[in-house]
């Protein structure tokens, strides 16, 4: 992957490497102690923060940066499914 900034990933559409809509980057997480991009929301930070069962809510909304294969117009994931 080429260098991009972090504001380019928002609203880029997220597709499982089978064709199947994940859905859009809301938020990102980032590793400050690795300097990397941990995982990226399908749901805006503040949704998940004002929620019951924020970690469930976490692991249904999220995707693993390290899942991703390629990012040019869209995210290309690993895998089916959010979280994996």
């Amino acid at each position: 992957m080429t260098d991009m900034l972090l504001s380019e990933l928002y609203g880029r559409e997220i597709i499982s490497n089978t064709g199947r809509r994940i859905g859009t980057v809301e938020d990102i997480i980032v590793d400050f102690e690795k300097g990397c991009i941990s995982s990226m929301l399908l749901v805006k930070s503040e949704e998940l923060i004002r929620s019951d069962h924020t970690s469930l809510e976490f692991a249904k909304n999220s995707v693993r940066y390290e899942r991703v294969k390629s990012v040019d117009e869209t995210v290309i994931v690993s895998g089916d499914t959010a979280v994996k």
